[in-house]
């Protein structure tokens, strides 16, 4: 496989950050995944958009435009004979001097790399079991509207799903309701409303999840911004996960118990398919 690494295409194995780097000592810096549909990107200056107000909040450098990094990601697509895949792009701070302190970050590291898209027979909306997690995201905190390079609570999160064999976990907020999975945004379907949790419950702003939130509109079904204890769930009409990788996933089971279904969650799966 082909990466990007600072401006330069090379073989993966030799594809090599410094272990003096931010981004590896602290998980300083920031990540995003989009999805890349037949050599194109899907929603580009959506991503675009959270990544630069990811850098203005951290206070990072980005060493290319995103319209450089947008040629970048096709030569790489072209290179690699990839056209339908996972596009990563992260950005780390640097180099400094030892410490915390930011100060007088040298050489920030910009790579990109592809990843085959999830197995899918396109046909089926995919069924996952799906757990609630022990671990806790905290209330309206600024972090959560970025994908930042440190994401421990959801890697432990995801590692209680896959001791449980689950595929997924959700994650509750300190307030013990829930936010989201751990590379998911939650919805479900109540008394024919679609539901998502507020971002500010500590839900990344997924741009699958405002993906769905435009096709409602423009499909005249209602949807609401709704706190919602975990329990909760187990009483609606259906539930679903949203992600760039799989796009909609329908929760089969949640802790073990199996959910209703609603008939909602594929007509959003089939519209959401259609688009991309």
């Amino acid at each position: 496989m082909i990466v990007f690494l600072n401006g330069k295409f090379i073989p993966e194995e030799k594809a090599t950050v410094s272990v003096m780097d931010r981004g590896f000592l602290y998980g300083d810096g920031l990540f995003e995944g989009l999805l890349i549909k037949g050599g194109r990107p899907f929603r580009w200056a959506e991503h675009m958009v959270r990544l630069a107000r990811g850098v203005e909040f951290l206070k990072l450098t980005m060493p290319s435009t995103p319209k450089e990094l947008r040629r970048f990601a096709l030569e790489l697509v072209k290179r690699n004979q990839l056209p339908d895949c996972i596009l990563r792009i992260s950005l780390s701070r640097g180099i400094t001097a030892r410490g915390y302190s930011p100060k007088n970050a040298v050489n920030p590291a910009v790579v990109m790399t592809l990843h085959p898209l999830p197995v899918s027979d396109g046909k089926q909306i995919p069924r996952w079991q799906v757990i609630t997690a022990s671990f806790r995201l905290p209330v309206n905190d600024p972090l959560t509207r970025f994908k930042t390079a440190n994401k421990l609570p959801q890697v432990l999160a995801r590692a209680e799903a896959d001791e449980a064999v689950a595929q997924e976990a959700i994650l509750l907020n300190t307030d013990g309701y829930v936010a989201e999975g751990t590379t998911s945004n939650i919805f479900w379907v109540e008394q024919g409303v679609i539901c998502t949790t507020p971002l500010p419950s500590g839900a990344l702003p997924g741009v699958t999840r405002a993906t769905i939130l435009e096709l409602c509109a423009s499909l005249k079904l209602r949807c609401r911004e709704k706190t919602v204890k975990p329990e909760a769930l187990h009483r609606t009409q259906g539930a679903f996960l949203t992600m760039t990788s799989m796009g909609v996933v329908e929760i089969d089971s949640l802790d073990g118990r199996p959910l209703r279904r609603s008939p909602l969650v594929k007509k959003l799966a089939m519209a959401y398919r259609k688009m991309i």
